[in-house]
Order: C-alpha cells, then structure tokens, then sequence
C-alpha cells in the first residue's frame, strides 16, 4: 500500500503515478489517496478528460462504483488555471490527454502540488498509451498495480479487447475488454472466454473480482 511521504518544511511538490492494466483499481487507489488527503485537511481537486463519461459526466468512477467529484476538461493545460488553491491535483485516465501532460504535471510539482495520476500504461494491443511513458519517466513515485486474469486467475497486467475495433482509442467497460496476464493476452482470442462478474466490494489495496466459467 503506498503511503504518503514524509515531507516537513519540503515546499516542492511532486508527482505519483498510478498505473496498470483496466479492472486493475486504478481509479479506486487515486479515490483513496484523494480522500486521504480530505481527512489530512488539505484541499483536494481532481479531473479527467471530457471524453471519458462512461459512469458519469463529472465524477471520476471506479469500475465497482467509486466516486469523487471531480471536473472534466478537454486538455491537461487547462488545469493550471484551476489549481492556485489547490493542495493535492489529482488527473484520471492520464492516457486519454495529450502529450502536453507530463509537462502540465511538472509545472504543477513546481508550483508546490502534491500531482496523483492515474492512467493505462499499456494499450490494448500492449504498447505503451499516449503521454504515460513519459510521465512515468518524470514521477517520483510510481505504483503498478494489477489485475485478475480473466482466463487463468493469475496476476494481469494486459487489456484485452473482446470488442470488433482497430481504434487505439474505444471506451468501455467489461462490456468490451478484460484483464489478462501476458501469456493469456498473447494467446489472444483462442482461448475459451470466461466472464468477468461485477468487481466485489474491495478493500483499500485495490480491485477483487469474482471470476465464474
């Protein structure tokens, strides 16, 4: 579990990234943190992108439901306006911003904010997605956290798609990906499907799923 670091007098800020495949509980462990700092007393705001409003139009949602307020935007750029009060900035779904992400994130740690995002590192076809290379690159703490393989109950660190899309980009839930681990994902759709139920309710150390034939 990560725990906040110990900072007295630091006046810098600085970045954690949150990341891993979907179902994963990567919202779920950015939530966490958030609400954490609500109870530290310090001013918290998070955002995503507009894009995503796959469980709600403003909040940002876990995959089990999990909600905080949050605000949408269409880039990351805009919330450098949105911050000066601001203690802790908290971004979801970083792969869905543009490049100019890892650099927005920076200048946020620059200006004395605790940064928490979190994103997909990997692409449904396993390659690296968008701006999170780089902003994994210029974290200073950086979780992967991971899911349960929908077809062989091991650790998954892969999306796969059971949708019909080329698109890098295609939102969705368990509708249209599942987790995998490397060797059922690179077995691909060959393999028997097995349903991934609805996640149970988790504790703070991420997503549990139940996994039925």
């Amino acid at each position: 579990m990560f725990l906040e670091p110990h900072y007295r007098g630091q006046r810098s800020g600085w970045i954690e990234a949150i990341c891993g495949s979907m179902f994963s509980g990567k919202t779920e462990e950015l939530i966490r943190r958030l609400r954490r700092a609500e109870i530290a007393g310090q001013a918290v705001g998070v955002f995503k992108p507009e894009t995503d409003s796959r469980y709600a139009k403003n909040d940002v949602v876990s995959h089990d439901r999990r909600a905080f307020p949050g605000t949408p935007l269409e880039n990351a750029s805009l919330v450098i306006s949105l911050v000066e009060d601001l203690e802790v900035v908290g971004l979801d779904e970083a792969q869905f911003f543009g490049e100019d992400l890892p650099g927005v994130c920076e200048e946020l740690a620059s200006m004395g904010k605790r940064v928490i995002v979190a994103g997909l590192d990997m692409d449904f076809r396993g390659k690296p997605f968008g701006p999170m290379p780089e902003l994994l690159a210029v974290a200073e703490y950086i979780t992967k956290v991971h899911a349960i393989c929908a077809q062989c109950g091991n650790l998954a660190t892969h999306s796969f798609r059971t949708a019909a899309d080329p698109e890098q980009v295609m939102l969705g839930a368990d509708d249209a990906y599942e987790a995998r681990c490397r060797h059922c994902f690179r077995m691909g759709a060959v393999l028997p499907f097995r349903k991934v139920m609805s996640p149970r309710k988790s504790s703070d150390d991420g997503i549990q799923q139940k996994l039925i034939e």
